[in-house]
């Protein structure tokens, strides 16, 4: 069995960093903590659970906090959580399995990362992060702010997921960073303006991340994920300021990188939609189903190719006048959401349409 070693960063995360050790504290051989300057109680807590405990100063660097921290580690393999995350009991025993199992050639190990849930706690918002990668490998963090784990070698993707559960974040620490690297003159690699663009639109600047969105497309060096994010996030703020047809431009421009996406398929579906031409509309929607992502996919959510699709198909043909195949979409949407309201009203809704209907014949 593989020996792991937990490595964390953490900075006055008192309110969450037990609820992540509780969780994770039975699946490591060690736990190493490094604080970059917490006044709280965070450290006491970690030291319930570990004597690892390091400071380090923080020099608005993530990625240098980072593999200081790996720098620490003796075990086989290294795991990286946040402190607002949290490995569920399901999970755990899928965790340990793979622990046994492993394949000594395997240098990294990609999970499931669940950002956002449902109101029955379904996952509605996942990408994959490599978690567990081998120590000998010396594998480093690379980016002061967003920063990303280097792996290359034999990588082996697995389905155990990480929940991610924030109660809080300082909201302006991440901009701050950036607005420091602009004032000192540090060029951007494109996944920074990619990342200042998010942080811009985050903060209600709209106008400003269109210029770094566009100026991240432009380096057409960006990862091919991020750069269909960048198109929808531009879209949206196109939309945001009343550009409509720039917004609708972005989306498209998503055809030309890649094959139509679920996500893409479903914002042209909407255009359509706001245009009143429920044709074009549904054949879009249509397409989302069918280019259905599959869970394995770097960003996945599921609503683009389930729910979502089929809620606004029930609207689209029942504008058409083909209350059947509306009703059918419905409850194909309800078998994904049984208790979202639109869908349970579209339902009580076609039933007494049908009823009228069948009256008539």
């Amino acid at each position: 069995m593989k020996s792991i070693s937990l490595c964390m960063i953490v900075k006055n995360e008192e309110a969450v960093i037990e609820r992540c050790l509780q969780s994770v504290s039975d699946l490591v051989d060690e736990i190493i903590i490094v604080d970059t300057g917490s006044t709280d109680q965070t450290k006491e807590i970690c030291s319930k659970y570990t004597k690892q405990v390091f400071d380090f100063e923080w020099i608005d660097d993530f990625a240098a906090a980072r593999n200081y921290s790996f720098a620490q580690a003796s075990a086989d393999y290294i795991l990286w959580l946040d402190a607002d995350d949290v490995i569920k009991e399901a999970d755990q025993g899928q965790f340990q399995k793979l622990c046994q199992t492993l394949n000594s050639e395997i240098d990294a190990v990609s999970m499931l990362y669940h950002l956002a849930f449902d109101s029955e706690n379904h996952p509605t918002s996942s990408l994959r992060r490599y978690r567990l990668v081998k120590s000998e490998k010396g594998f480093k963090w690379v980016g002061a702010v967003h920063e990303y784990l280097a792996v290359n070698g034999n990588l082996y993707e697995s389905e155990i997921a990480i929940c991610h559960l924030p109660l809080s974040h300082d909201a302006d620490r991440n901009i701050r960073i950036y607005e420091r690297m602009l004032d000192e003159k540090i060029d951007f690699t494109p996944r920074d303006l990619f990342y200042y663009a998010n942080e811009l639109v985050d903060h209600g600047q709209a106008e400003k991340a269109i210029e770094y969105y566009q100026q991240f497309l432009s380096t057409k060096k960006g990862w091919l994920e991020d750069n269909l994010r960048a198109c929808y996030k531009l879209s949206d703020c196109f939309y945001q300021l009343g550009k409509t047809e720039e917004a609708i431009g972005a989306v498209l421009h998503t055809l030309i990188l890649t094959s139509p996406r679920a996500e893409a398929c479903c914002r042209l579906g909407f255009s359509f939609m706001e245009k009143e031409d429920f044709q074009s509309a549904a054949y879009w929607y249509e397409q989302a189903l069918a280019n259905k992502d599959g869970s394995s996919a770097p960003f996945y959510n599921p609503s683009f190719s389930t729910w979502l699709p089929h809620l606004q198909l029930a609207v689209c043909y029942d504008k058409l006048g083909d209350t059947e195949k509306a009703n059918e979409h419905n409850q194909h949407g309800l078998a994904c959401q049984p208790n979202d309201e639109r869908l349970l009203a579209n339902q009580r809704y076609f039933k007494d349409k049908l009823q009228m209907k069948n009256k008539h014949t």
